[in-house]
């Protein structure tokens, strides 16, 4: 074990130096530029086009007898599968070497990495912590994806604001104050990989960030130096001495997105009423228990009416609160990749098409172009879906039967086993075990081809498909809906690791060992 995982962080630092291929759902490679990862001495530097950035932590091929529980029934396969490496989520903790405060109020915030840009913040909630404590958050957490923390003293006065990148393995945070926090409104943030959790920065990470935010006025400044601040009072037991120069992602200090040197209002218009709210108004604070651990699916669901920017839609007339794919349907709303009608309606018995799928998957997931673009008859030039059909298309998603005649067939209804095939390819899932034992479970079996069982055998073994009202019915023949495609692309996301999982009674959930080959649900 100890050798593994010494392996493990030996390509985890070769990975924060250079550009890396990042392997995904198997052999699905997606391209990621090191400067989300590798540390640099700081210098200045619709919602219907958001898209979500497809970067997956390594995966590693491991031999191994699993079990995979469907629908209460156990089958168990000998399978080369593949498992996790990273520990996603962060260990948040709140220091004060100097001074008198005994607690202050954290407001934790996410802003989702989409392609190349963010997503509005989604709140996850006001934490009352005493100074010293931690508290864990994890799972629906990925590379890149931005952790904001507003801060407050007992009497609900703003003192504080940071940003920190999401890295690939479990993160240890140190937010460090002033002694004086009302008047020195500059906060420390001190951060790097945590492979252990025991709430410290590995001593051998190379994978670490030490760098100071400057509250004034409503608006945050993330300094280039610590020239000017009185170092000795952010010097905490156990940490290193503070540097001259900040130490930044390259993100934060390059880009269309860089923060490094900018003066960022903290306050919009457009934030979540969660976010803007004082402290304790809106929302009940958390007080910290000892060591607690939270889950983002649960907070997400928690405060999803107001958590969500303003403008964006995620309730809708004609979903009931007990609705079986309301969460799914909120969910992707939330993170605009689909929208509701004018009316307020969602409409989630309508049927899909070609075209509307190919839009929701260019706006899902961002993958390596696999294979040339077709100049397709039928999709004229201004198509409305246009962009979204070639790029999917080159992708590896969509399979063409009349090539010849070079037609997509933008308006075809899908059936539900069209979407899965259109998911299984684009996404290259793989399944090396028993396919007659996992795809013996559903009832209609035997109305599944053989050139379509090894995929959903696949998809089947990573927890991509629901099936509703019956779990063991695929209706592969059925006209899909979009609740139904709603369903099947979270489930998708969540298989990547790229989205929060939720409990549904329709979703086949198979179990997956773990990096030391023990069996886990």
């Amino acid at each position: 074990m100890n050798t593994m995982i010494l392996s493990i962080l030996t390509h985890f630092r070769k990975v924060a130096i250079a550009a890396v291929s990042v392997i995904a759902l198997s052999a699905t490679h997606y391209t990621l530029a090191a400067s989300h990862l590798s540390a640099t001495v700081t210098s200045k530097p619709s919602g219907d086009s958001q898209q979500l950035l497809a970067q997956k932590p390594t995966r590693e091929a491991v031999d191994t007898d699993s079990t995979t529980t469907i629908g209460g029934e156990t089958v168990t396969t000998t399978t080369a599968t593949t498992v996790k490496r990273e520990k996603s989520g962060f260990t948040l903790y709140i220091w004060q070497p100097g001074g008198t405060i005994s607690e202050v109020i954290a407001r934790v915030s996410i802003k989702y990495k989409h392609g190349n840009r963010f997503n509005k913040e989604r709140f996850l909630g006001d934490y009352k912590y005493k100074i010293k404590q931690k508290a864990k958050f994890v799972n629906g957490f990925k590379l890149g994806d931005h952790i904001v923390v507003r801060l407050y003293d007992t009497r609900n006065r703003f003192i504080g604001y940071t940003e920190f990148a999401c890295l690939p393995y479990h993160t240890a945070v140190n937010l460090i104050l002033s002694a004086n926090p009302i008047q020195d409104q500059v906060v420390r943030v001190f951060y790097g990989v945590d492979n252990n959790e025991d709430s410290i920065v590995d001593r051998d990470a190379t994978i670490s960030y030490d760098y100071f935010t400057r509250l004034h006025k409503q608006k945050v400044t993330f300094l280039e130096t610590s020239e000017n601040i009185k170092i000795t009072q952010y010097q905490a037991a156990g940490f290193s001495n503070v540097a001259k120069t900040s130490v930044y992602p390259v993100s934060f200090s390059e880009g269309d997105f860089a923060l490094v040197g900018k003066s960022i209002s903290t306050v919009d218009s457009n934030l979540a009423k969660a976010i803007t709210a004082v402290p304790g108004t809106l929302v009940q604070l958390t007080q910290l228990s000892n060591n607690p651990t939270y889950q983002l699916s649960q907070l997400l669901s928690k405060y999803r009416s107001i958590g969500v920017a303003k403008g964006i839609q995620v309730t809708f007339s004609d979903i009931s609160k007990d609705y079986w794919a309301k969460d799914y349907i909120a969910e992707l709303a939330a993170m605009e990749i689909i929208e509701g009608f004018p009316d307020g309606t969602f409409r989630p018995n309508a049927p899909v098409t070609r075209a509307q799928l190919a839009t929701l998957l260019q706006k899902t997931f961002i993958k390596s172009k696999i294979r040339p673009a077709i100049a397709f008859r039928d999709i004229p030039k201004g198509y409305w879906a246009e962009d979204a059909i070639r790029e999917t298309y080159e992708m590896g998603f969509f399979t063409i039967l009349d090539l010849d005649r070079k037609n997509f067939n933008p308006t075809q209804k899908l059936t539900r086993l069209d979407v899965l095939i259109t998911l299984a390819k684009g996404l290259n899932y793989k399944f090396t075990g028993s396919i007659k034992d996992i795809v013996s479970f559903y009832n209609d079996a035997s109305s599944i081809k053989s050139e379509h069982r090894n995929f959903i055998a696949a998809l089947t073994q990573n927890g991509v498909v629901v099936n509703f009202p019956n779990i063991k019915l695929l209706n592969g023949k059925k006209v899909a809906t979009r609740a139904e495609v709603c369903a099947l692309l979270y489930r998708a996301m969540v298989s990547a690791g790229e989205a929060a999982d939720f409990a549904s009674k329709y979703t086949i959930r198979p179990v997956k060992p773990d990096m030391t080959g023990e069996r886990r649900r």
